[in-house]
C-alpha cells in the first residue's frame, strides 16, 4: 500500500528499503544502536514494514510491526532523519499504520523514551506496571 503526503511517498514495499538508509540511523539511535546489521535485516524480513521517501525516492523515515495478525502488535523503530523532522511525517507514518485495517481490534505495544506525546495521540497509554523485558546479549546497557 502506498500513500503520498505532500512531496513524500510512504510505502509498505519492502523492494523500496535503503538498507543503509534504516542500518546508519538505527545505529544512532538509543534503542538499537548496538544491534548487529545481521538482526535488523533478519527483523526487516520477518516484519511488517513501512518506508517514506523523498520526491527523490531517497528513503527518509521508517517503521517496523512485529505481529502475529490476530490479537497483537508491537511497532518499533520508528525514525525520521533528522533533516525532515518537524514537518508531520512522523505523524503521518504512524496514523498510516494505525489506519491500516489489518491492525483494527488488536492490542498495539510500542516502547519509546522521548515520543510519548506522538503515540499518547493515537491512544497508547503509558504502562510501568503490567509489562516486563528481557534484554537480549548485545545490549547490556538495557
Amino acid at each position: 500500500m502506498e500513500i503520498q503526503v505532500g512531496e513524500y511517498l510512504i510505502s509498505d514495499d519492502k523492494s523500496l528499503l535503503q538498507m543503509d538508509v534504516i542500518q546508519g540511523f538505527l545505529s544512532r539511535s538509543y534503542w538499537a544502536a548496538k544491534r548487529p546489521f545481521e538482526r535488523t535485516a533478519q527483523a526487516i524480513q520477518n516484519s511488517n514494514c513501512y518506508g517514506v521517501y523523498d520526491e527523490d525516492k531517497k528513503q527518509i523515515g521508517f517503521a517496523r510491526v512485529v505481529t502475529d495478525d490476530a490479537t497483537i502488535f508491537y511497532l518499533c523503530d520508528v525514525f525520521v532523519n533528522e533533516d525532515h523532522r518537524g514537518q508531520g511525517i512522523g505523524t503521518r507514518l504512524v496514523a498510516h499504520i494505525f489506519n491500516e485495517q489489518r491492525y483494527e481490534g488488536m492490542l498495539g505495544l510500542l516502547g519509546t523514551a522521548d515520543a510519548h506525546g506522538l503515540y499518547e495521540k493515537f491512544g497508547f497509554m503509558r504502562d510501568a506496571e503490567r509489562f516486563m523485558k528481557k534484554p537480549p546479549a548485545w545490549r547490556a546497557d538495557a
